[in-house]
Order: C-alpha cells, then structure tokens, then sequence
C-alpha cells in the first residue's frame, strides 16, 4: 500500500502473507481470495490504494490524522471494522468474504462494519423507558464506538444479544400499553420498567380491563383479585396476554408472566395492603406500574379523609365536639365527641397515669380532617391544651373538681 500524511501500512502479496492463529477474518478472506483465483492483482491494487485513505478518515474521526499513534490506531480498527462486517455477513465463510471484497470496495466493508457497530449502539440498554433515546447514533457515543471498533466478532455478537432482548421487552411494553389505551410518548415520559408495564398489564387482563390503572384503579384491582382468587393455586390465575399479541413478543412476555406467578403469593395476601405491598416493598417497588392521575388520587384521597372524619366526628363540628375528640386521641382513648360524668373522670385518671400527647391529636387533624379546615382546628387544639393542660394534669385537684368543670365547660360531657 502507499504512504498517506506520513504513514504506511505494508499489505503483503498474497504469496508472502505468513499466516498465524489469530489473523484477523478480513486477511483470512484475502489470502483465501488470492489462492483461489478470486481477488486479481487489479483488486489487490485497488485495496491497498484504498486502505490509506481510510485509515486517513478513520484517525480525523477519531481524533487526528497527524499523528502516527493514532495512525496505526486508524489501520487495527480498519483491518478490524473489515473483518467485523466480513465475517458477520459471510457468517465465517472465507470464499462468500472475498467475494463480497472482489465486489465492493474497502472503504464500503469498512463502512458495513462500522454502521453494524453504531446500529448496536442506538439499541438500548437497559429496559427502563424513557432513560433511552431512539435517535440513532449520535455525536456523543464516538468515544463508546471508538472502543467497539476494536471489538471482536464474538464480543459484537453477545452484545447484540442482549440489546435485542432489552429492546424486545421494551416494544411488548409498548405494544401493551398501547393496547390498554396508553400512547408511547406518555408511556416514555412517565418512565417505568418495560417490565413492570408488562406485569401490570397481565394483572390488569386477568382483570379484563381496558385501561392501564392509575394507582386509585390498581389497588381496587388487586383488591378484586385477592377476593377473587382467594385459594386459588397461583398458576391458575389467566395471566395471558391478548390473543393478538405478535408471535415476536410471546417470549419476552411469558418470562415476565413467570415472574408475576411468582409474586401472586405475596399479591393475594390480604394480610398486606396493597399499598405497603407495592410501595414500601423493597422486593416489589419498582416492579409494577401504575399512571399517575392526581386528581383521580386527591379526589380518592379526600373521599377516604371524609369518610374517616365523619365517622370520627359523628357529622359533629361545633367546639366542644371537636375538643372532647381531640382529647380523647391525645390520652391514647378511644375517639369520641361526647362524654358522661363516668367517662370523663376516666379521661382524667388515665391523662394524670400515662400522660397527655398534644401531637397526636394534631398530626389525627391533619391526616383526617378536612383540609379547609386544619389549620383552624390545630389553633382551637393548641390554645385548649395552653390553657387546660396545667389543669388536666395537676397534682393538687385530688377530687378532679377543677378538671372536671373545665371539661364541662370547654368539652362536650353530660
């Protein structure tokens, strides 16, 4: 071959080509091309006429093209993207290579080898949606792909592997969620697991849902499995996916059915909220997804709080109600909003043994009561216990007359 900004790369006559165990596939190609009347001396010609030039291209792509390190760099990754493309699209056949080098130039093999390598690298991988970006290679992977350049075959191959699958799962994922009336660009924005999308989705089948559940949808539905299902041996449950589902996706889907068979103990057991189950399991966070609707979430939320508050408060809210509930929770005693004489003393009796906990009555308004409302029925809780709490727990009142007429006056006793 010929010089080229100050470098040289010697290509040998076929005849003088010393073979060793660990050529690379692109000179097994040529030597076989030469011994069997292939490749003619206008090729070989063509090839070494060729091949600085790319080393030229390849080094400036890389790097720089003035420096003879970097040179010789630009000539193992030439010999190497050749050999990649050659043996990848021959499948290891030596005279199916040196034809396709007979037929089509070196710089377009080396071209092949390279457009593999960055097609690897656009596929994903890892299956979180929405951390991968489907634009193709971009300006930011060169260093990543001057590495792969240099990669061997075998290394190329496992790596295909593996992004294949992870891609594979992501487009059932998708193909799911679609399916379940949720378009890629929501899906992609939100983020999760391809896995916990397909996971979800099969719950939500079994389901016969039409939707993917935002989490008010998803602990309803496991509520209805856990009713439903009840007993029932795990693998019963009809985790299918649809029967359109494409034949291409099946494989990837049925792994992540198995993993669902085997959380369906765990899942039916009612002992466990859904909410503590999936949210605050280290073993399950993560692994299910759920949309986030939060209005259909404070709309759920506020119908809980109201129903808890009105059951606590009797539909009761003048002052002195409020007052007796809030003491009662602050003694540690059952919640009520009215009192007997017989009731009341016992309310003291216990505050003066075990003590009065001011925070609890408050932290009680904020999870529960309306939240129009909290803040002024915090103030009305502090100003009584400001006032009252010296009293309450006094020493000196043996016969709790003193305490007694203050709960007679500020709380609800009759």
């Amino acid at each position: 071959m010929t010089k080229s900004s100050g470098a040289a790369v010697s290509l040998a006559p076929a005849s003088t080509v010393s073979l060793y165990d660990r050529r690379p596939f692109f000179e097994k190609a040529l030597l076989y091309g030469v011994q069997h009347g292939i490749i003619d001396a206008p090729k070989l010609d063509a090839i070494a006429t060729e091949a600085p030039k790319g080393m030229v291209q390849i080094a400036r792509y890389f790097g720089t093209e003035f420096l003879r390190p970097e040179l010789e760099k630009a000539k193992d990754r030439l010999i190497n993207l050749v050999s990649l493309y050659l043996e990848s699209s021959s499948s290891g056949d030596v005279r199916r290579a040196a034809e396709s080098l007979r037929d089509q130039s070196l710089l377009s093999r080396s071209k092949g080898g390279s457009d593999m390598l960055k097609a690897l690298l656009s596929m994903p991988q890892n299956s979180h949606l929405g951390m991968n970006e489907r634009g193709g290679f971009s300006d930011d992977q060169i260093p990543l792909l001057a590495k792969w350049s240099l990669a061997s075959l075998s290394d190329y191959q496992s790596e295909l592997a593996k992004r294949s699958q992870v891609a594979q799962m992501m487009d059932a994922a998708l193909w799911l969620a679609n399916e379940l009336g949720m378009q890629a660009d929501e899906l992609e924005e939100a983020g999760p697991d391809s896995e916990a999308v397909i996971r979800t989705a099969l719950l939500a089948l079994a389901c016969k849902r039409t939707e993917l559940p935002d989490w008010v949808a998803f602990e309803r539905m496991v509520a209805v499995l856990r009713k439903k299902y009840a007993g029932v041996n795990p693998s019963d449950l009809p985790l299918h996916g649809p029967k359109e589902l494409p034949t291409h996706f099946k494989d990837a889907v049925e792994a992540v059915r198995q993993s669902v068979i085997k959380n369906l103990p765990k899942i039916l057991d009612a002992n466990v909220s859904a909410r503590k189950l999936f949210c605050q399991t280290p073993a399950f966070v993560g692994r299910y997804f759920w949309t986030e609707d939060s209005l259909n979430t404070v709309d759920d939320y506020d119908r809980s709080t109201s129903l808890a508050w009105q059951k606590a408060t009797g539909g009761h809210d003048d002052e002195g109600s409020l007052i007796t509930l809030f003491l009662c929770i602050a003694a540690g005693a059952a919640p009520k909003t009215l009192l007997t004489d017989k009731a009341a003393v016992t309310l003291i009796r216990k505050i003066r043994k075990t003590g009065l906990s001011p925070e609890l009555a408050s932290r009680y308004i904020r999870a529960h009561a309306p939240a129009q409302h909290q803040d002024d029925y915090v103030q009305l809780w502090l100003s009584f216990c400001d006032e009252a709490q010296s009293t309450l727990q006094s020493d000196y009142d043996y016969e709790l007359k003193d305490a007694m007429a203050l709960l007679r006056r500020e709380c609800n006793v009759k």
